[in-house]
């Protein structure tokens, strides 16, 4: 008796360049095709039409000269996952993934998160000929050359979305072109020149790979990592209505656009008497996971110790067991003097039920209350 094999689904645009609102909203829809319409996972491939694509807390005056872009005929938006600017095009591939922070497979935290997809990622590279790694937390990269960026959200219910973007060609004149990247900036740091800092798939082969070529070294690498065949398909009515209504309301909206401030995210915060101290833990969400954790009070611990434990908890579900194995990940005995993995859980948790019982509740500043 033969296994049958799990199918995910494959988004493919290769005909054309993509508008840059259109593609982004299909990325965006995928986590609610899978959180609320209950799709498998599903990947996005394709090429965008020339376009500077911010990151989502970036300041989009700040970072492009706006007036070169629209002189130049490239368009310009802001992203819905975090990280720098990327300048996309015919010669770049990007990539959307959407998939549950459930699956085991995708790792467990923000720090999983990307582990696993640069893996991926890595793979393809390998079957194309080019020998990379990864520069954390969001760089593929060969010889300290910039070859990928990565990034991600976790926003809608129970799901990540994943971005990518893998450089096959670039045009480096085109980004000091459009950029606002002082020149100094550049040799403060010893670059001559930001062909210095970055490479790209035909520089590292040689050869000129095709985008084909990369779409389908994406898709072998998915399938062997995840154990998964992919399925060609479409959108189905109702997820070209959401993602219809995802690009009037968010990509052809200035004041997205033009913003570069933090969503709102709901705030929670606990405390608990440890016979090492208070503890005090500050907590945000998006969606069913955690988006951040701040952990604080009048124990003896170190900021490097609670750095490590807070960027382990980030994205983790914010369910008891996900939490308990993301503590274990990088606990050591007294990481919290007198605190216990046990109750530094259960304060997360109810610090997560009252982040919908307290309306408006600002985001703690850091302070170093509690550190070493």
């Amino acid at each position: 008796m033969t296994l049958k094999t799990e199918k995910w689904r494959l988004l493919e645009d290769r005909r054309r360049l993509v508008p840059t609102a259109g593609g982004l909203a299909v990325d965006d829809l995928l986590a609610y095709s899978i959180s609320d319409y209950g799709s498998p996972p599903i990947l996005h491939l394709y090429t965008f039409e020339p376009a500077a694509i911010v990151g989502k807390y970036q300041d989009i005056r700040a970072v492009l000269k706006l007036d070169r872009c629209r002189e130049r005929g490239i368009a310009y938006n802001r992203r819905s996952t975090g990280g720098g600017t990327v300048i996309m095009g015919p010669d770049v591939l990007a990539l959307g993934f959407g998939i549950s922070l459930r699956d085991k497979r995708i790792g467990n935290g923000v720090s999983g998160v990307f582990r696993v997809m640069s893996g991926v990622l890595l793979r393809a590279l390998e079957h194309l000929g080019v020998s990379a790694g990864f520069r954390p937390k969001n760089d593929l990269e060969v010889g300290g050359k910039k070859l990928a960026g990565l990034s991600a959200s976790a926003e809608v219910g129970d799901c990540v979305l994943f971005h990518a973007s893998i450089l096959v060609d670039f045009n480096v004149d085109l980004m000091l072109d459009i950029m606002n990247t002082p020149a100094q900036k550049i040799y403060d740091k010893g670059y001559s020149c930001f062909s210095e800092r970055l490479t790209t798939i035909r520089n590292e082969t040689h050869r000129n790979v095709t985008m084909e070529e990369t779409i389908n070294a994406v898709r072998s690498s998915f399938e062997e990592a995840f154990g998964i065949r992919f399925v060609s398909s479409e959108l189905t009515s109702r997820e070209r209505e959401k993602a219809a209504d995802l690009e009037k309301g968010r990509y052809c909206d200035e004041d997205w656009i033009f913003s570069h401030r933090h969503p709102p995210s709901n705030m929670g915060e606990a405390l608990m008497k440890t016979p090492g101290g208070l503890l005090q833990v500050y907590l945000s969400t998006a969606g069913h996971a955690i988006d951040q954790v701040i952990i604080t009070g009048d124990f003896f611990s170190t900021t490097e110790q609670l750095n490590r434990l807070e960027s382990a908890l980030k994205w983790t579900l914010a369910d008891p067991d996900r939490i308990l194995e993301a503590i274990g990940e990088v606990w050591e005995p007294d990481l919290i003097y007198g605190v216990s993995p046990e109750e530094l859980k259960d304060v997360i948790l109810a610090a997560k039920a009252n982040c919908d019982t307290v309306p408006g509740h600002q985001r703690p500043d850091r302070t170093s209350q509690g550190r070493a």
